[in-house]
């Protein structure tokens, strides 16, 4: 039995992902991709997915469901903050299908995440938006979040990584 999510919306659920979800959550995924621009960039397959998320509980996804029916998802997972010396959580993607956006899901699905990192005792919640999405920046501020726009998130992978991995 998958635990469902209080939400605040008629008909409006939100679940934790099972392993036979990993399709869904995949499908999802290609999603966002094709909404930020991204497709080229998605090497994640149902095996990856399964093996990060279920084998060894790298992330956590809750599903969204209205009227029964899928309609977005989140992934996410516990960082640190040394200085605060608790755990906060990184929500690394938040997904709506776009004929189901404005009803108050993405504030549902927030509300739920902020309601999870309190009881985990988390000081901080956290995402990056791409700085052209100007109608996720505006509904972000609208629920009270700040930029940090004197941070810089820097990022290596491929052969960078592999040479520093290295020494």
């Amino acid at each position: 039995m998958t635990k469902m999510l209080k939400s605040g919306i008629d008909e409006f659920e939100l679940r934790y992902a099972t392993r036979e979800d990993t399709s869904l959550i995949l499908e999802y995924i290609k999603k966002l991709a094709v909404y930020e621009k991204m497709e080229n960039q998605v090497l994640a397959d149902e095996k990856m997915l399964e093996d990060s998320l279920f084998n060894r509980k790298k992330a956590e996804v809750l599903l969204a469901y209205y009227m029964k029916k899928p309609v977005g998802f989140m992934l996410f997972f516990h960082n640190f903050s040394t200085f605060e010396g608790k755990p906060g959580i990184y929500l690394e993607d938040l997904f709506i299908d776009e004929d189901m956006r404005k009803n108050g899901f993405g504030k549902e699905m927030l509300s739920c995440l902020a309601r999870i990192a309190v009881e985990r005792d988390c000081k901080r919640l956290e995402w990056a938006c791409l700085d052209w999405n100007s109608p996720s920046i505006k509904f972000y501020k609208s629920l009270g979040a700040v930029a940090m726009d004197e941070w810089t998130v820097y990022r290596m992978t491929g052969q960078s990584l592999l040479k520093l991995a290295d020494g």
